[in-house]
């Protein structure tokens, strides 16, 4: 490629979207003369998801600035807490993140999740059509236009990853509020009212019930209920406190 030559630096936090061999802290870059300093930085592999302030020759610019020869920019990454302008703060999880999905769901953060590949296509269309911040690890499905507004999941470890989103996106907790299975908010329920639900030994055993509005799956403190318990504790504490139950999920 034969265009203007411009230096690239990259926060350390992506640097790691960058070609293995290219990752250091000012990248010589040649551009083709016309294209946006978006194109520009998500050609690199930075998917836009990720940038935060664009700085050239440490001036503010937009994804449309067309870089000039001898430019220096620099690519920072998202502030955080970021804000999500224009509609209610909700996710949208592709098919490998089912765990992470669940423990939003169990904190009361309203997290839809495709249990099955529907494709980067309608993923991103339903990301737009429900206003979903689209989390994934999937760099391409992050690039689509399409997509209301999404976010790189860093790790692969469903600990990490939660603590990731909570500290990107800082929802709004209410443990024991939402459905881990279809993400329906949860009401409390009386024994007898679900008791065509209860295996003998649930219906003898507890008291305290709550049931999904949606799939009518019944939650009681069940067997799992202190690992849980533990996530939402470690949560609340680091993220901050909202709404409870006295149901926890089903074991």
């Amino acid at each position: 490629m034969n265009g203007p030559r411009i230096d690239l630096t990259l926060a350390p936090e992506l640097r790691l979207f960058a070609p293995a061999d290219r990752r250091g802290e000012r990248v010589p870059l040649v551009t083709d003369g016309s294209s946006t300093l978006g194109h520009v930085v998500e050609s690199f592999g930075v998917p836009l998801t990720e940038a935060g302030e664009i700085l050239v020759d440490g001036r503010p610019v937009t994804v449309s600035h067309i870089p000039a020869a001898g430019e220096s920019v620099e690519v920072r990454a998202v502030a955080r807490p970021q804000e999500v302008p224009g509609a209610p703060l909700r996710f949208l999880l592709d098919v490998h993140l089912g765990t992470l999905a669940r423990r939003l769901r169990l904190l009361g953060v309203d997290a839809a999740y495709e249990s099955e590949d529907i494709g980067d296509a309608a993923l991103a269309a339903l990301s737009a059509a429900e206003r979903r911040v689209m989390l994934s690890r999937d760099r391409g499905l992050l690039r689509r236009r399409e997509i209301w507004a999404g976010a790189y999941v860093y790790s692969d470890k469903p600990d990490e990853q939660l603590r990731d989103v909570l500290g990107r996106f800082a929802p709004r907790l209410a443990p024991w509020t939402r459905c881990t299975n279809c993400n329906g908010p949860l009401r409390d329920a009386e024994k007898e009212a679900v008791g065509e639900h209860l295996e003998d030994g649930t219906r003898a055993t507890y008291d305290v019930f709550a049931q999904c509005s949606v799939c009518d799956r019944v939650y009681w403190r069940g067997a799992h209920h202190a690992r849980l318990e533990a996530i939402v504790e470690g949560a609340v504490r680091e993220f901050g406190a909202g709404a409870s139950s006295p149901a926890g999920p089903l074991p």
